[in-house]
């Protein structure tokens, strides 16, 4: 039995998958084969160099259709022809089976465990792809394409490796060497939407007032961070709660991966951190760069997120003039916040936790807290007041969040109003109004 009657044969047969995904994946490789063979390597690699990646998939798409109507591939339907040129232009122009997951908007995380899987976010749920690498070596040719401009590399000495592609989306890479069923890949996509606390609003995120008050707390210069879990909305907060700064404030955004964006914000520096060269040299940490950012005259710092003994500089940052400042942290809850601070902080500072804990308090005003739900749905739930009374830091949850009901409560005014109100920062009454808008709502 021919190639391409197996392909028909287990198309017709509903438990024949495996065999399917194999027949078919053996006609695609026949079809690249007779590419390179009818153009050249050269060939190839001279359309990539040249004319750029999409004018050489336009080119090779018409090669391999070419390829197509020849005899050799006599019996392959029209819908699959344009699958196998779609497949190869990916694997030849792109990053193969991930391709298409990556060029989809709503697709928002793409995971490969090894040859055996292909898993993506969509909408907040995780699905598996009916795509799938062919081999480790395919799946290392995408990696090596992603990390190669970057002078990065991923063997068995660096099995390790975090780095970006060039429209900012993120990626970690895992080696065969250190995961048991091959190369792992993880990419989160980065979102070229800019989402404001208004915007939050209409996706039903948070309610207005609520938006309202984490919007008076950036013009009031509170300094906030937002906690939460991987993938909850914290980054997409951050940048919310940053297009409430004032345009006549300078600001410094230092992150690990660049993705805040201040489209609209005359005066942005905007700082990333970099990883080791091949050589091992060259690595600018996100310490580093906070302290350089307290040379480059910020009015504002916004650290994308706070993991280790940055924290130090961090906070001293926040308690040396840099009122407003913003950051964000792995934490699912307030109190667990306020620990990993204290933790991180330990990791750059010899000091007692008790002293670190004043400095936090000292340093940050308001924790916000994230949360993604079961179903993908991502939501601002908990804001707390960080006070320092009797030696120790205290929270004061001042908005409450019921999942059962999916409903926000005002539990306590947080302090900064009446002091922004009597500073002529707030208006009065703006602010009267809001607490009626409040009461009504907690009423309804």
């Amino acid at each position: 039995m021919g190639l391409l009657e197996r392909v028909r044969e287990a198309e017709a047969t509903a438990s024949g998958v495996e065999e399917l995904r194999d027949a078919q994946g053996q006609v695609r490789e026949r079809l690249k084969h007779e590419l390179v063979e009818r153009l050249g390597l050269e060939t190839v690699a001279g359309m990539l160099a040249s004319g750029g990646v999409e004018q050489a998939r336009d080119e090779l798409s018409v090669a391999c259709r070419a390829i197509l109507n020849t005899g050799t591939f006599e019996g392959v339907t029209a819908e699959a022809r344009e699958r196998l040129v779609r497949q190869v232009a990916d694997e030849v122009c792109g990053l193969g089976p991930i391709q298409p997951l990556l060029e989809d908007e709503r697709v928002t995380e793409v995971m490969i465990n090894g040859c055996d899987a292909l898993f993506y976010e969509r909408e907040g749920e995780l699905r598996q792809s009916d795509l799938r690498f062919d081999s480790p070596e395919q799946i290392l040719v995408a990696i090596d394409r992603i990390l190669a401009p970057l002078g990065r590399r991923l063997d068995r000495a660096s099995p390790l490796v975090d780095a970006r592609l060039p429209n900012g989306d993120r990626v970690n890479a895992v080696d065969a060497s250190v995961a048991v069923n091959g190369p792992l890949v993880t990419i989160r996509k980065f979102s070229s939407e800019v989402r404001t606390l208004a915007a939050l609003v209409e996706l039903g995120s948070l309610p207005g007032w609520y938006a309202t008050l984490l919007a008076w707390a950036v013009r009031a210069r509170r300094s906030i961070a937002v906690a939460g879990g991987t993938g909850s909305g914290k980054t997409t907060l951050l940048n919310a709660l940053s297009c409430e700064i004032g345009c006549d404030e300078r600001i410094v955004t230092i992150e690990d991966s660049a993705e805040l964006r201040f489209d609209t914000h005359p005066d942005v520096a905007r700082l990333e951190a970099r990883g080791a060269s091949i050589e091992g040299q060259g690595e600018i940490t996100i310490r580093d760069l906070v302290r350089n950012s307290l040379r480059m005259r910020p009015d504002r710092i916004v650290v994308g997120e706070v993991r280790g003994e940055e924290c130090v500089d961090m906070l001293q940052a926040m308690n040396t003039g840099h009122d407003g400042s913003m950051t964000t942290l792995h934490a699912g809850s307030a109190e667990e916040a306020v620990l990993r601070l204290v933790l991180m902080a330990r990791f750059g500072m010899d000091l007692p936790a008790d002293i670190i804990e004043e400095q936090i308090a000292s340093a940050i005003d308001l924790i916000v807290m994230s949360r993604r739900l079961a179903d993908g749905t991502r939501l601002i739930t908990t804001a707390s007041e960080v006070g320092w009374e009797e030696g120790r830091i205290v929270l004061h949850e001042c908005v409450a969040f019921d999942l059962s009901a999916r409903s926000w409560e005002l539990v306590r005014e947080p302090a900064f109003l009446a002091s922004a109100v009597a500073d002529g920062i707030l208006d009065g009454e703006e602010v009267e109004a809001w607490r009626q808008a409040c009461t009504s709502s907690s009423r309804s």
